[in-house]
């Protein structure tokens, strides 16, 4: 999955978030307003029943009282939000209520309620259906409940209940988010077209750039091997066959020395044509390493074995692998004998190591090679120091590698060596 589409995702969930989390933001807002309201709504009723319903006959019970308190409760407060209405004592006993059959009953009034017979004031919370004065507001279902104390024509305090539909104060919220959210959306909309614009155009510059890097890169080793190339031909054909004639020149000169008698010139003249023919040697096997002609006349595992011939030559135990498959070479030859030179003249310099294996298989389309040696090995913090030095050559092939569609993994461990594995299509 590309970073663009996760960066839409992941902008359409925190759309989702903000969408989600507002409605709740706001309906949590809107219950407080609501309850605030509430609070107000309970002390205006109470003031109107106190000053238009509310007589001392009341408080006894009095049958023509509670008619005349019923008739302004029914047409100045019942509505279809408020569906319940009560008057209660401070001994919690129930002095009215538009449900007539609990008039008279006797409940404990919570502390908050008790508090407001001192305090004044008013106070609003969801209902508790469950408690027994609320036994005819269960069928209702959610319940808000204000309370405020009034008082009698002769100063008694009593306390008036109301009960409002709590589904109006959602349905409340839900209209106001209903109204923001269109604008919200498009702008969070707005917003991501902007970003994802901007996040796919900069996806497409530094995919530009990558393949830019990749194109240097490769122009960069391609021009290597070039002039490789180059030096090799011009070492082959001019130092070496000069050094070659000397030293096949000097053989004659040497015997001429023997047959004259002079054994102690003869012996400087074979030593130095032995000089010059391992001077030569040493020559030739530097030019398979500049470049190796077997990689392109050969094939890759004659190349991989004159890869190997420095370490034979100087001690080092080598086993070489390469299946049919591999040998039959593919169009990624060159990399893989450029990511075994690299890694085998790692393990010359810096691995001490006794034993190298080097093996080269075909499975599946892709070509796998993998040098393992039993050197001192190193950690992650010592390639980067060495990095840091200037030594990038398998740094700079994982490039051209991942290029290719390749995988290139360097695993090793201090004191149990290291193994270079790399696969690339064929």
């Amino acid at each position: 999955m590309s970073a663009v589409v996760r960066f839409i995702l992941g902008s359409l969930a925190a759309i989702a978030v903000v969408v989600v989390g507002g409605f709740l933001a706001l309906r949590h807002v809107t219950v407080r307003e609501a309850e605030r309201d509430t609070r107000e709504r309970v002390e205006l009723q109470g003031g109107l029943v106190e000053a238009s319903g509310l007589s001392d006959g009341v408080l006894k019970g009095d049958a023509d009282a509670l008619a005349d308190l019923d008739d302004v409760v029914a047409a100045r407060i019942l509505s279809p939000t408020v569906v319940r209405v009560k008057l209660w004592s401070r001994d919690g006993t129930i002095l009215y209520s538009d449900e007539p059959e609990i008039i008279g009953k006797r409940f404990g009034l919570g502390e908050e309620e008790r508090e407001l017979f001192t305090e004044g004031g008013a106070d609003a919370e969801l209902s508790d259906l469950s408690e027994p004065e609320n036994e005819f507001e269960r069928q209702e279902g959610k319940l808000l409940e204000a309370h405020t104390v009034i008082r009698t024509p002769n100063g008694t305090p009593v306390l008036f209940e109301t009960y409002q539909r709590f589904d109006a104060v959602t349905s409340s919220g839900a209209r106001i988010l209903r109204a923001m959210a269109p604008t919200l959306i498009v702008a969070l909309l707005v917003l991501l077209l902007v970003q994802g614009a901007a996040s796919w155009s900069l996806a497409r510059r530094l995919r530009r750039e990558h393949r830019e890097r990749e194109r240097l890169l490769e122009s960069a080793i391609e021009s290597s091997d070039a002039e490789r190339r180059r030096i090799a031909a011009d070492l082959h054909d001019g130092v070496v066959q000069d050094l070659a004639g000397v030293a096949f020149g000097l053989a004659p000169l040497a015997d001429d020395a023997a047959r004259r008698g002079d054994a102690a010139e003869a012996a400087a003249l074979r030593g130095a044509a032995e000089r010059l023919r391992g001077g030569v040697r040493s020559l030739r096997t530097l030019l398979v390493e500049i470049h190796p002609p077997s990689l392109e006349t050969a094939g890759l595992e004659a190349a991989l074995a004159d890869l190997l011939s420095p370490l034979a030559a100087s001690g080092v135990a080598t086993v070489l692998e390469v299946d049919d498959g591999a040998a039959r070479g593919g169009a990624n030859d060159a990399l893989v004998y450029r990511v075994a030179r690299e890694a085998l003249r790692n393990v010359a310099a810096h691995a001490g190591a006794t034993s190298v294996r080097v093996g080269a298989t075909r499975i599946d389309g892709h070509v796998r090679l993998e040098i393992a040696d039993d050197g001192q090995g190193f950690d992650a913090a010592r390639r980067a120091a060495r990095a840091e030095e200037g030594h990038v050559g398998l740094t700079l092939l994982e490039e051209l590698v991942r290029g290719v569609g390749g995988t290139l993994d360097v695993r090793s461990t201090p004191g149990a060596g290291t193994t270079v594995a790399l696969e690339v299509p064929t």
